[in-house]
This record gives structure tokens, sequence and C-alpha cells, in this order.
């Protein structure tokens, strides 16, 4: 059974920082994609960032980039979503996915995932 349980959420005033950490079990992480999304209030959820199963290879959508960097650490089956320069607008439920194959792939196939950590950024 694939668990991904997501970490890291909270409170951040605009421009801060926050790191965001995703544990999973019961798939080989080692040689999974992983990705993160968000869902804004009142919004569809949408498509943050993605790194293949060695991390030699990464997707953000534009509105991160600059901003935010996903990484892994295969030894942990973690993946993290460090977040930098934060927005108002990043204010949302940040979810970890995963589709359990070691590319990327279509966003739309991600079919694992977490309960999801609450971000609220202040202006």
């Amino acid at each position: 059974q694939v668990q991904l349980i997501e970490s890291g959420g909270g409170l951040v005033q605009a421009g801060g920082s926050l790191r965001l950490s995703c544990a999973a079990s019961g798939l080989p992480f080692s040689r999974s994609a992983m990705a993160w999304f968000r869902q804004a209030p009142g919004k569809e959820r949408e498509f943050v960032a993605a790194m293949n199963w060695d991390g030699s290879s990464t997707k953000y959508a534009d509105s991160v980039k600059g901003r935010f960097t996903i990484s892994r650490d295969n030894a942990k089956n973690t993946v993290y979503l460090q977040m930098n320069s934060l927005k108002p607008e990043d204010t949302a439920d940040y979810y970890c996915a995963t589709r359990g194959v070691p590319r990327i792939g279509l966003l739309s196939e991600y079919n694992y995932w977490g309960q999801g950590t609450q971000v609220t950024v202040s202006s």
C-alpha cells in the first residue's frame, strides 16, 4: 500500500521560505518519479514541480520557477520542496504525488496522493 505523508506546511509572511517534506512508503521510491501539486481555495489542483527517479530531470510550473526547488533523498524515501520568496498567491494545500515509475511522464497519470499540507502566505 502506497503511503505519502507530507509535512512542513505553515503560516509564513510574504518573502519568507518553507521546506515541505514528503515521506513515501509502499513503493520502489528510488525508481519512482515524484511530484508536488497544490490546490488553492476555490481553484483546481495545479502542478508545481516534479523530479525523475534519480534527480537528473526536473520540471517546474512557470509560476514557481526560480523560487521553488524540488529535491529528493532516496536513502530516506523522501522528496522535498524548498519554497523561497513566497507570495500570497502561493497559499494552498500542497500535495505530494507519484505514479510509481521512473520518468516524470504525464502529470495526469499521477495516481498516488498524500493527504496534503497547508501553506498560508500572509501579505
